[in-house]
């Protein structure tokens, strides 16, 4: 009975010494692998977290370092005597991270780009050829320009010293260049452009003034130089004399050069008008490079007496042309500029001479136009002298009279719109001062006159014929 009653705590005692000899054989195995309880898992694969972070891998074997003891339902945690924070070194720890660093320091650096150098200037001349050659066309037209412009100024200036004495005995006030007046200087051309040069002289009988202007190749000009080459030009003098009305007679009458004659009676109004025939020079003892053109045959004979056709034979490749005309508009009117009113008319003397300076000295040549100028002041003495026949006068009187009629009839039509457009004009007026008034009855009166006006118009025209009674 006694071992009965004893039995069970012997055996309870027995029983803890058996577990505790055994935990004390065991207690070096377990120091030495503190994590022996998870060995079964030592060959599982390795744990991610995943986190809103980048993707961090944490191996299981690296949490070996820390030791957990249970014990009587109590937990232990031994540390190692490495740093807790050793693991942040390992390259293993935070695979990913590096290279999600190495992408933001990347992105936020600035990036660099190198550029090719090319070769220096004196090293590659080839590569600026373009550039070369525009520089120095830039310079060669810049020195043309100075060059043209200073012997345009250089003939002009000549010209007017070589006439000046023969301008000034035939009139008294040559030049009318304010600017030279105001620096104390003689007057001389008026500068229209680097090629133009106009002179204005005035203060004679029987004319109002005689206009000179130089129509000078344009020296000045590289392009216009070089369009020369193709199609030639000279340098020309153009001189106008506008005659008083009452010491010119009525007639058309024109020399020209063959190509000149052409151009002139196409583009002339009175030309193409009163003469447009073109008569050979050798009928009127004259070269043959000259045609003729003339209103009234009796002005022709007149006006190539001895004098004149000696200079034309002996100058004959420095006269371009020279006209007379009373009836003198200009050159054609276009249909989009045709006026209904025929054209103011002038009573002019024109002459065009060719400067040949080729070959030549300027004041050489200056000197050879003095006959064609002396020819200029007897021209206008002979016009003022000269007057037709009865029966030319008749025929030019008829002559003006039938381009008159024509004039009319071609403008007639025109001219019936205009009206009509007036008249037109006039009525809406009235009816908006009548409208603007207040009285209805002074309205109504003017309203019904309008009425009566437009059924009338559209009535059909009848003629009335009154038989007698038999």
């Amino acid at each position: 009975m006694i071992w009965f009653s004893m039995k069970p705590k012997l055996f309870i005692l027995l029983l803890f010494t058996l577990v505790n000899f055994a935990i004390t054989s065991n207690f070096d195995d377990v120091s030495d692998n503190d994590f022996a309880e998870f060995e079964n898992f030592e060959t599982e694969d390795e744990v991610i977290v995943e986190n809103e972070e980048p993707v961090v891998e944490i191996s299981i074997e690296k949490l070996k370092d820390t030791t957990f003891l249970e014990e009587d339902d109590q937990e232990a945690v031994v540390d190692n005597d490495e740093s807790e924070f050793e693991h942040f070194h390992d390259v293993e720890e935070f695979e990913g991270f590096e290279d999600v660093k190495e992408e933001k320091v990347a992105a936020t650096e600035p990036k660099i780009t190198i550029t090719n150098v090319p070769i220096h200037l004196r090293a590659n001349w080839d590569s600026y050829w373009l550039e070369i050659l525009m520089i120095a066309g830039l310079v060669v037209y810049f020195i043309n320009f100075a060059m043209g412009k200073s012997k345009n100024n250089k003939i002009a200036n000549v010209w007017l010293q070589t006439h000046r004495n023969i301008l000034e005995d035939n009139f008294s006030l040559v030049g009318d260049d304010p600017s030279s007046l105001e620096r104390g200087e003689q007057p001389g051309f008026i500068k229209e452009s680097e090629n133009i040069f106009t002179l204005w002289c005035s203060g004679r009988t029987c004319c109002e003034g005689m206009l000179v202007e130089l129509k000078l190749i344009k020296r000045q000009d590289l392009v216009a130089i070089t369009a020369g080459i193709i199609r030639p030009t000279i340098d020309q003098i153009h001189i106008k004399v506008t005659m008083n009305k009452e010491d010119m007679d009525s007639f058309v009458f024109c020399v020209a050069s063959k190509k000149t004659a052409l151009h002139l009676s196409k583009e002339m109004a009175d030309i193409s008008v009163f003469c447009p025939e073109r008569r050979v020079g050798e009928k009127f003892n004259i070269p043959s490079n000259f045609n003729v053109m003339s209103e009234i045959s009796e002005a022709t004979s007149s006006m190539l007496d001895s004098k004149i056709t000696a200079v034309l034979n002996k100058y004959g490749d420095m006269v371009d042309y020279i006209h007379f005309s009373d009836q003198f508009t200009g050159p054609k009117q276009t249909e989009e500029n045709a006026s209904l009113k025929l054209p103011d008319t002038e009573k002019v003397l024109l002459f065009g001479f060719n400067l040949k300076l080729k070959g030549k000295s300027l004041e050489t040549a200056m000197k050879e136009l003095e006959p064609l100028m002396v020819m200029v002041f007897y021209c206008i003495e002979k016009i003022k002298r000269y007057r037709l026949s009865k029966e030319g006068k008749i025929k030019a009187d008829k002559n003006r009279q039938r381009v008159e009629e024509i004039f009319l009839k071609s403008t007639h039509q025109a001219r019936a719109e205009a009206a009509a457009a007036k008249r037109e004009e006039k009525r809406r007026l009235e009816k908006e001062r009548i409208m603007a008034e207040e009285d209805p009855e002074r309205q109504r009166r003017w309203e019904e006159k309008e009425n009566k006006r437009q059924a009338k118009k559209r009535a059909p025209k009848m003629k009335q014929l009154k038989v007698k009674a038999m």
